[in-house]
């Protein structure tokens, strides 16, 4: 009777069950549609069991079993010999001045001056110390003999006197020397187990030394990655970031200094260990010389895969030098439902402690200041920049004192459910929306003037305005002004320069006086917002942004480098969420802004607006500051001429325009000759047109006169 056969894919032969001798090959089932098909193993029949030779099953188990065992050798070597390595330099660099030599060498490399020079003194007083104890070892022997000979001397007196008390007790002069004998019999017994354990300790020393090395060596991970069971290349990970799960996160970001640094067994110290806060965990870490909190934040991704979160819910920063400042959320949560606005259904605002707009990272509320600040928030489009801007402004409506105007240099919706309520609403891009900006900030220009002195006038020894006063005078209300797609405003080709110079006039004395300008724009560069505008600014925002020029632009120089940067935001998925300064104490706040919205179905904005001109109702108008006084001519041109005999006539209109924008910044030539002439100091030419100051003065001496004329009459 035949043998069954039976057919092994993974041979390519045909075996007999109880022979080993191959046999020819299987013929190969070929696809003729496909000639340039490689000839394929027919396939075994379902149900069917494979039956490999015990020739190909011990070559498989031994290839498996070969290369298993020369991983757990090579491990366990390296481990020896990488623990020997860390033992024998930390031994080194313990006795020697190496340690020192090589962080003052990192230091000096770093640049970092004021690091070095401690390290340099560290060196010096290490080798005065090291000095010292070997200069202490020349006279050691002698002081040696002399401290034994004295021990010697001092303990047989003491035995001797003890035996004499002891002979006296017993009254047997024997007893005199049986202190003396009972101290050779326990030397005696002390030799003998020695004698006892000293050939086992021998034979056992090497080997608790070599368990020793064996033990850092694993500690450290000595071994090659491909040697490593799997277990250790941080298959088992805990969702909490404590401080194993951080030193594991950071020995796999592939930093060669900070690999260096782990393989030399360095000891991280931590400033602040991980505690729960908020919505995450919070640790402070010292990080080894030569690694930056720059190199880890350029590994970002990669860590925050390593801790098991999403590049948004991991923050490495760093408060001060070298040290790491690390904050993870919580798993998921930076990506649920954001709380409805607290004033959506009820409440006032105000505009002298803050208003609601958005919670933090770690579920805290942020309640935004307006008195005494400014204001620019930039995102790529559709980032959530307008719901901020939303929730901010309805804010501000809820307190019946503030006036808010709105300059959109867009044909933008968003603000035109707010509409009622809005004092000024410009909205286009053109170039006549881009003069009526301009003209609104030279009228804040001379605006903070004026509020400045009233302030004087109303406020006493106060330097701030208060609610007090703003509510005894309308004309100190506070102001909210938006300036939203600013950059056309600043990138204009006419009017951008003086638009960013009032700009920054305004903002420079706008804060005392309860005027809050916003600047919002999509596109934050150096050219855009200039960097005058963000380095006066208090509150700066950022949604997500292309690059770090972008972020930079917002937040403020090396933000992007110190780990404070929206580029990790995705607008796709963190629609509503930015990367704030400004806000608190903290170096930043990760906000998630309030969404109250109006759509096809909701309409959140139309009732909290209804609420705001309630509120308002009965108010008398607001009046401008000092906007019904007129402009005193001569007073200005005296002003203006400071305590120069004469000034050509172009160089007063220029300083004239930059003392009352409103007023002179159209003036020509002939407007300036003739307000001279209409009180009573003509220009005169001396080479070219001047202006004196003597005809000033005489002009202002007869109109007093002539004042007090008048009243005396």
């Amino acid at each position: 009777m035949t043998e069954p056969v039976i057919a092994d894919p993974g041979m390519g032969t045909v075996h007999h069950l109880d022979d080993h001798r191959p046999t020819p090959p299987a013929e190969p089932v070929v696809d003729l549609a496909k000639p340039d098909t490689k000839p394929t193993t027919p396939a075994v029949p379902q149900g069917s069991r494979i039956v490999r030779t015990g020739r190909a099953v011990r070559r498989i188990a031994l290839h498996d079993r070969t290369r298993s065992t020369t991983r757990f050798t090579v491990r366990h070597g390296m481990y020896v010999v990488g623990g020997g390595r860390i033992v024998a330099r930390r031994a080194w660099e313990g006795r020697t001045a190496s340690r020192y030599l090589r962080m003052l060498r990192a230091a000096e490399a770093a640049g970092n001056t004021e690091l070095a020079e401690q390290w340099e003194e560290r060196l010096h007083r290490f080798r005065a110390e090291r000095h010292k104890r070997r200069m202490d070892l020349l006279t050691a022997p002698q002081q040696a003999v002399k401290a034994a000979g004295f021990g010697a001397a001092g303990g047989l007196g003491l035995l001797l006197a003890v035996g004499i008390a002891l002979a006296i007790a017993t009254k047997d002069p024997a007893d005199v020397i049986t202190p003396l004998m009972a101290l050779v019999e326990l030397i005696r017994l002390l030799v003998v187990i020695i004698t006892v354990v000293w050939g086992p300790l021998l034979a056992v020393g090497p080997w608790l030394a070599l368990a020793a090395v064996w033990a850092v060596g694993r500690n450290q991970q000595a071994a090659p990655a491909w040697a490593m069971p799997a277990t250790a290349a941080g298959e088992s990970r805990d969702v909490v970031p404590d401080e194993g799960a951080i030193l594991d996160a950071l020995r796999h970001l592939g930093i060669a200094k900070l690999n260096q640094a782990f393989k030399a067994g360095w000891q991280p110290r931590w400033v602040a260990p991980t505690t729960r806060l908020g919505n995450g965990w919070h640790s402070r870490l010292q990080l080894p010389m030569g690694v930056t909190v720059e190199m880890v934040n350029d590994k970002k991704a990669i860590l925050a895969h390593n801790l098991m979160r999403k590049p948004v819910e991991v923050w490495p920063t760093e408060p001060e030098a070298s040290v790491l400042d690390l904050w993870v959320a919580d798993q998921g949560s930076l990506s649920g439902k954001v709380p409805d606005w607290p004033l959506l259904t009820g409440g006032e605002a105000d505009y002298f402690k803050g208003v609601p707009i958005g919670v933090s990272q770690r579920g805290d509320l942020i309640t935004a200041k307006l008195m005494a600040t400014n204001w620019i928030v930039g995102g790529i489009m559709g980032s959530g920049k307008s719901s901020l801007v939303i929730a901010l402004l309805l804010g501000a409506m809820l307190d019946p004192l503030v006036d808010i105007e709105a300059y959109v240099m867009a044909y933008n919706v968003d603000y035109d459910p707010m509409r009622e309520r809005l004092r000024v609403l410009v909205k286009g891009d053109e170039d006549e929306q881009i003069e009526a900006a301009v003209k609104a900030l030279r009228g804040l220009r001379q605006e903070v003037t004026d509020r400045g002195k009233l302030l004087e006038q109303l406020g006493g020894d106060e330097v701030r305005l208060t609610r007090a006063l703003a509510q005894r005078d309308p004309r100190m209300r506070p102001k909210v002004v938006v300036f939203d797609e600013c950059h056309e405003l600043f990138m204009h080709k006419k009017y951008g320069e003086e638009a960013a110079e009032l700009a920054v006039k305004v903002m420079k004395k706008a804060r005392k006086v309860g005027i809050t300008l916003i600047f919002v724009t999509v596109s934050p560069t150096a050219d855009s917002i200039p960097k005058d505008v963000t380095r006066n600014t208090s509150h700066r925002v950022a949604f997500a942004v292309g690059d770090h020029v972008a972020n930079d632009g917002l937040l403020g120089t090396g933000k992007h480098r110190a780990g404070i940067t929206a580029t990790n935001l995705n607008p796709a998925e963190n629609v509503g969420t930015a990367l704030t300064v400004g806000f608190t104490r903290n170096a930043f706040e990760l906000i998630r802004s309030y969404y109250v919205r109006k759509d096809s179905t909701t309409d959140q904005i139309t009732p909290v607006v209804k609420r705001a001109l309630a509120l308002r109702e009965g108010m008398a108008p607001a009046a401008d500051a000092l906007a019904d006084e007129p402009v005193d001519h001569l007073t200005d041109f005296l002003t203006v001429l400071g305590d120069a005999k004469r000034m050509r006539t172009d160089e007063v209109r220029q300083r004239l325009a930059t003392l009352n924008p409103a007023e002179y910044q159209g003036w020509t030539a002939s407007d300036l000759i003739q307000a001279l002439e209409a009180v009573g100091a003509p220009a005169y030419k001396s080479g070219v047109m001047v202006v004196s100051r003597a005809r000033l003065l005489e002009a202002l001496e007869e109109r007093t006169e002539s004042t007090a004329e008048s009243h005396s009459a």
